[in-house]
């Protein structure tokens, strides 16, 4: 039997009899465009081999062995260094009297996000003696307008940062940082006056804690 076919098949075997590169086919035929079998370039195989190899590797690397820190890991790694270099600033320039003013702490305790931030940290250290609206339990009621240690705000951030030894007070500056000391602050602060039930008041009232302290 012969026809175009035929002829092209035979002109095929004898190009790759020849040592020529011809299409290999099918044999599939829809409606005049015929289907090769040819073999991928080897550019594009290795391309492929090599990135499932490297995926394989990645995902044991970083997830399995979890030899390798995540993006996210490291992402975390860098923001924690982050507010450690500046809390080292801060208590920098504290130890030269040139720390967080008066002025900066009570417009803190007016921003809300501060505030909020305060608070989280405020559950997460300080319910035990405080309790969880600041009416305290073993520390003093943080709600009303008696002080043990002064009535200024710098007192109250002095006194979160350095803490009170002999009261049982932890110096939270080393522990949390500077910055979030003053999150706590400005959460502290925003507490005053709304007198909730609670730790009966200790300390002197706020007018005459003021005139002790100057």
């Amino acid at each position: 039997m012969s026809g175009p076919e035929n002829t092209e098949h035979a002109s095929a075997k004898a190009q790759a009899g020849a040592g020529g590169t011809a299409d290999v086919e099918t044999g599939h035929d829809y409606d005049g465009i015929r289907e090769f079998d040819n073999p991928l370039p080897r550019w594009w195989l290795t391309t492929f081999y090599g990135t499932v190899i490297f995926a394989i590797g990645y995902w044991f690397y970083y997830h399995t062995a979890a030899t390798g820190d995540s993006q996210m890991t490291t992402y975390q790694k860098e923001i924690t260094a982050a507010q450690k270099e500046e809390d080292q600033k801060l208590q920098a320039l504290e130890a030269q009297g040139k720390g967080v003013s008066e002025e900066q702490l009570l417009a803190l305790s007016k921003d809300a996000a501060a505030v909020a931030r305060g608070a989280a940290v405020f559950k997460q250290n300080c319910l035990a003696c405080h309790g969880d609206r600041g009416q305290g339990v073993v520390g003093p009621n943080l709600t009303d307008r008696y002080f043990l240690h002064g009535a200024k705000a710098k007192d109250a951030y002095q006194v979160i940062g350095n803490g009170v030894l002999d009261k049982g007070m932890p110096a939270w500056r080393a522990i949390l940082g500077a910055a979030k000391v003053q999150d706590v602050t400005a959460f502290v602060l925003e507490l005053r006056g709304k007198n909730l039930p609670g730790k009966p008041a200790e300390g002197v009232a706020e007018d005459e804690a003021a005139r002790a302290k100057p």
